[in-house]
């Protein structure tokens, strides 16, 4: 087949004079706007063409110019590597892509003096090989989109993990501040935090604070009754602080019915009821302008109720 036969010359080419055209498309990579030498040095490039070349080489003897059959496998698997790495460095996609578009300007020199005295050969072998490159250097640009969005969606949820801190306010009382919208990702992450943290602590009592929650509606009121919920079926009965009069009012517009959860505008009011039901009160000591805790009897938790 004549595509067969554009395949060999290629290899041929890359075969003849490998030493020199790696040395030229080595250049045109150094001396291109899209390079960084302070990311890549430049005998790491040199071993990254190197081997692009090996195997470039070994995909054609086989596979021919179709970059979608199993011989290209070791070509994929390299341009994979090098794209997800550079794209964790960095690199944009063009800047990425060039590593494989590069090749073109010495490749096709060396076709042009091969045909130079059959032009259609020439413009069938350049044409076949610059189909081969696109294809290349696009499936450079697709890992590299890949790569990057998968790293922002772990970033995502690193964030997410370190915007829901479950504290020990006092033992057998927990926090859990959150901040930001309450989504149904986030709840996932919040409600696994904070069982996790009741099982570790065996806490009886654990407070929600939604102060830094921007708006509540119906959606991330029922979020909210999930994790209650959860929390409950662990053994710790929930307070949710942070209840502000816009919130308050919106609750009551959305008809939401927040049955026996206990609601409080405050995290101190809240943590003061959750010192209550743990048998401790907070008093000022006489001699000092610092409060202490003390354990209540339950007769003066009855009296005080």
């Amino acid at each position: 087949m004549a595509t067969q036969a554009q395949a060999q010359t290629l290899v041929e080419i890359l075969r003849e004079d490998e030493r020199s055209l790696l040395h030229e498309w080595l250049e045109a990579q150094l001396e291109s706007t899209t390079m960084r030498s302070t990311l890549l040095t430049r005998s790491e490039l040199q071993d990254q063409s190197r081997r692009f070349l090996d195997a470039l080489k070994a995909a054609l003897d086989h596979g021919g110019l179709d970059s979608a059959s199993p011989a290209y496998e070791g070509v994929r698997q390299l341009l994979e590597e090098m794209s997800t790495a550079r794209g964790r460095q960095g690199y944009t996609p063009s800047e990425t892509a060039t590593f494989v578009f590069s090749l073109k300007q010495p490749l096709f020199a060396r076709l042009r003096e091969r045909f130079k005295a059959d032009a259609g050969e020439l413009a069938a072998t350049t044409w076949g090989a610059t189909l081969l490159l696109d294809r290349l250097g696009l499936f450079t640009t697709e890992v590299h989109q890949k790569g990057r969005e998968q790293l922002i969606i772990r970033q995502q949820e690193e964030m997410m993990e370190l915007s829901t801190p479950v504290i020990t306010l006092w033992d057998g009382i927990l926090a859990l501040p959150l901040i930001g919208t309450l989504d149904s990702a986030r709840t996932q992450v919040v409600m696994e935090s904070l069982l996790q943290k009741i099982v570790e602590t065996e806490a009886p009592i654990a407070i929600i604070d939604i102060t830094g929650v921007p708006t509540v509606d119906t959606l991330t009121a029922q979020h909210l009754l999930k994790t209650v919920a959860a929390a409950r079926l662990m053994g710790a009965d929930c307070i949710i602080s942070g209840i502000r009069p816009q919130i308050a009012q919106t609750i009551v517009h959305l008809g939401v019915e927040l049955n026996d959860v206990v609601t409080k505008a405050s995290l101190a009011d809240a943590f003061a009821i959750a010192l209550r039901r743990s048998g401790l009160s907070v008093q000022r000591m006489k001699d000092s302008s610092a409060s202490s805790i003390r354990r209540v009897r339950p007769q003066d938790q009855e009296a005080e109720g």
